[in-house]
């Protein structure tokens, strides 16, 4: 029988981080000391409390299923917590809690696309979100964020690719991959444009809680009522409390959008795991100090790997402000060792220094190559100290 795969699949561009992680999990297998900087998960396990409250919940028989949009308890703490750390009131009946993050964004690209629909994305960009546009039979618009903004998009260029078909624009802050944050004055002029123009603005918050220095994350939904109306903030609890395996996210905003999500939800998935919802009930009712505690030991490990990696020869990296990620452009580094483009690079790297990266065409920015510092301190010198040797070695058989 010859298979058909429908157009909408065969259009799907393999994901570029999956494919650095399987060739350093080959190489691993065979017997190689890889470091891995891959990874778009904290290295640190669910705290305790949370974990505890999952196995308490199975015994007490919490194994079934629940409302297609999320237990009610844990969209009252999903609402106090967006009153807590966003000043913002939401009513239960406008938050439904999806299977992880991306689930939620999933789900509210096939409600609100219609074939043609344009999704304005920044570059860098994180790697999924034009697929899913894509898969919701959108069109994905980007918009270069240059280095010299801090890989933003300023409110010129977001006015100069609004057309009539425009229909969203997807907010990162902070960003994957660049770490980067968007003030409360660039929030608010991104958002009156998107006002203007009857915008909807899709906020991804997701790495809301790992912020560093004086930086400070602000949700636009937060600067009016109207930018509230307009928005709908993607979040959950994958990076800020370690439980990326657990799949807890949650959309919040208008409510006939949350309506149509959840009853999509409702045909496709169902729920959400019943016990991981109660593991979230836990993470966003009980204590934080864990939280803290991780965000502490990543801006720890920035502070330390963002200097050595800016010695690296062909290397610079701006200082993120946010996430666990870094973003160098190795342009010149590249040049430096003779390669033809950043993915042959980041291959060398794998295959002879044995540290894998992830190329920045994923992320629709060529020029770079992310780095996770979600791993121990120690490994991440170990990896910085190998790249140098790389780069340093490549320069001299290539002059």
């Amino acid at each position: 029988m010859k298979i058909q795969l429908a157009q909408r699949v065969n259009a799907l561009t393999p994901s570029t981080t999956l494919a650095i992680t399987a060739k350093a999990a080959s190489l691993r297998a065979a017997g190689h000391d890889v470091i891995g900087l891959g990874a778009g998960e904290p290295d640190f396990n669910t705290p305790q409390n949370i974990i505890d409250a999952a196995v308490r919940s199975m015994n007490e028989g919490h194994t079934k299923y629940t409302p297609a949009s999320g237990l009610l308890t844990l969209k009252k703490e999903i609402a106090a917590k967006l009153k807590k750390d966003q000043h913002l009131d939401y009513e239960t009946n406008q938050i439904i809690v999806t299977n992880g993050a991306k689930h939620g964004l999933f789900t509210l690209f096939q409600v609100i696309l219609d074939k043609g629909d344009e999704v304005i994305i920044p570059t860098p960009y994180w790697v999924s979100y034009p697929e899913q546009v894509k898969l919701a039979e959108g069109v994905p618009v980007f918009v270069e964020g240059y280095e010299s903004n801090e890989f933003k998009i300023t409110p010129e260029q977001l006015k100069g690719v609004i057309t009539s078909k425009t229909k969203a624009v997807i907010i990162n802050s902070p960003s994957n991959p660049t770490g980067m944050i968007y003030t409360e004055e660039e929030l608010q002029a991104i958002g009156n444009i998107c006002l203007e123009h009857n915008i909807l603005i899709i906020s991804d918050e997701i790495y809301e809680k790992l912020v560093y220095g004086d930086s400070k994350h602000v949700s636009i939904a937060s600067l009016s009522p109207a930018l509230k109306e307009g928005t709908i903030i993607i979040n959950g609890v994958s990076k800020s409390h370690s439980m990326t395996g657990w799949r807890i996210g949650y959309a919040a905003g208008n409510k006939e959008i949350i309506t149509a999500m959840t009853n999509l939800a409702s045909h496709s998935t169902s729920n959400p795991t019943t016990p991981s919802q109660y593991a979230t009930i836990e993470a966003y009712a009980g204590p934080e100090d864990s939280v803290e505690e991780m965000r502490q030991a990543f801006n720890k490990r920035l502070d330390i790997i963002h200097e050595k990696l800016n010695k690296i020869p062909g290397f610079s990296c701006l200082k993120p402000k946010g996430a666990f990620y870094l973003f160098p452009n190795v342009k010149k580094a590249v040049e430096l060792t003779g390669y033809a483009s950043v993915d042959e690079f980041a291959t060398g790297l794998l295959e002879e220094a044995l540290v894998a990266v992830v190329p920045g065409s994923g992320f629709g920015a060529d020029n770079y190559i992310r780095l996770s510092y979600a791993t121990s301190l120690d490994k991440l010198e170990d990896a910085v100290s190998r790249m140098e040797q790389f780069v340093e070695k490549k320069m001299v058989v290539n002059n």
